[in-house]
């Protein structure tokens, strides 16, 4: 396949399918560029006119295993014809994908509880922390995005998903992440010698009450901009959570199952968290998310102390499985990593000769691409972001809205299944709109 423009973008049946979503539809979901998907296949999107583009978005990090994959479509057809909901009744696939979760993750992480969403995973890892440790209070950072529910919001370190929203939950204490490109201690990496970590029992000492039962971060943060760890960064948080005796929680809700270049992104570091959340990938598709943990951290819940109503349902767990069987029979992390080195080689090469193209940063498939005024200044060009996406789309491309704390960060997310081949049209569309964006 390749792309193919056949219409003026966007196209008639797009522009009348906009205007109707723009009618009926609240204004709440993020603005993406007019494109109108009707069918994709594996990287490639048709949209309702006709034009077929290459996806480096993959819905938001969801579709792992590329669109429709064969093996799945046939699982979630075949499930679909037998049963889909049955509450907390055991069902044979909620069973399995409880035991294939045990089975890939870290040794100690021996259970594996079903939810829906990756924002379900974090209020329940949220609720476990608090009955495991007697104290009340959470570790989060700036920057940080766990989802849009109340306690996800609430360790969430980003004014625009709560704005309006408070009082939140109490007992949250934020501390700055490791922004290394926008230091917010004015600190250059390595030199710093991990600065941020040090200030830690400072931040505890004057904002605590003495009383923390958690810490929860992302592996990387994504929505504040794909911003990735340094070396030595998150082994020295999960240590410095240890010796406090704090519940570790690793939010992988986007970060899992391949996209990192691993099947998680914690087997990049000598870490054992106790609650993983996981999501996004996991269902490729159909809505599912799990926590995983050590049956030590989850027994301190008893018999109907948290459930969900499609949480585990057997539509989703046979999806679930039927992902994780494609992405460890196509060795699906190992492209993630082979493919995501090469782009990251190519966005080097090019951002000496980029004055926009401030900062370059990634794990596996998961790139952000940081644009700036100038490389002096580095001061946020959020409208540049928003012509580039749209430039890229004009050329078919499919990328999402830029992220970010100020909304200056492209996230190029494509399926793992990308070939080098399609990988690099994709890039070389990129450096295109990158030097359209440029010129005066």
């Amino acid at each position: 396949m390749s792309i193919q423009i056949k219409t003026q973008l966007p196209g008639p049946k797009a522009q009348e399918m906009v205007a109707l979503a723009r009618q009926y539809e609240p204004g709440c979901v993020s603005e993406q560029v007019p494109l109108v998907w009707q069918r994709a296949q594996g990287v490639w999107i048709d949209d309702v006119d006709g034009n077929r583009f290459l996806d480096f978005c993959s819905g938001v990090l969801v579709t792992n295993i590329g669109h429709c994959h064969p093996k799945y479509v046939a699982a979630v057809r075949e499930q679909a014809g037998e049963l889909y909901n049955c509450y907390d009744f055991v069902h044979p696939w909620r069973a399995r994908l409880a035991e294939k979760l045990v089975r890939i993750t870290a040794p100690h992480l021996d259970q594996a509880f079903i939810l829906t969403t990756g924002a379900e995973t974090v209020e329940a890892s949220l609720k476990i922390a608090r009955r495991a440790r007697p104290g009340f209070e959470f570790l989060a950072f700036d920057g940080a995005f766990h989802g849009r529910t109340f306690g996800a919001m609430s360790v969430g370190g980003n004014q625009g998903v709560k704005r309006g929203c408070g009082p939140l939950l109490p007992g949250v204490i934020h501390a700055p992440f490791c922004y290394c490109y926008r230091c917010a201690y004015g600190k250059t990496y390595p030199d710093c010698k991990l600065h941020c970590l040090e200030q830690l029992d400072w931040i505890v000492k004057t904002r605590s009450t003495g009383a923390f039962c958690a810490l929860i971060t992302e592996s990387y943060q994504g929505a504040a901009g794909s911003i990735v760890p340094p070396p030595g960064y998150m082994e020295g948080l999960f240590q410095w959570a240890k010796d406090k005796n704090l519940v570790f929680i690793l939010d992988e809700v986007q970060s899992s199952f391949g996209r990192t270049g691993k099947m998680f992104a914690y087997e990049h570091w000598n870490i054992a968290p106790d609650l993983v959340c996981l999501g996004k990938g996991l269902g490729s598709g159909v809505a599912c998310s799990a926590v995983v943990a050590s049956s030590e951290v989850m027994s301190v819940l008893g018999p109907g102390e948290m459930s969900s109503t499609n949480g585990g349902n057997p539509l989703a767990c046979r999806a679930a499985c039927a992902a994780i069987d494609i992405i460890e029979e196509e060795n699906l992390a190992a492209n993630a990593a082979l493919i995501g080195d090469k782009m990251m080689a190519a966005f080097n090469e090019m951002a000496p000769k980029l004055e926009i193209l401030g900062d370059v940063r990634g794990m596996g498939l998961a790139i952000g691409l940081e644009i700036v005024r100038d490389k002096k200044s580095k001061e946020p060009a959020p409208d540049l972001a928003k012509r580039l996406i749209h430039e890229c789309y004009q050329r078919g491309l499919a990328m999402m809205a830029p992220i970010g704390l100020f909304g200056s960060v492209l996230r190029i997310a494509p399926p793992l299944v990308i070939t080098e081949d399609e990988a690099m049209t994709g890039v070389s569309i990129i450096h295109d709109a990158l030097k359209a964006v440029s010129t005066p």
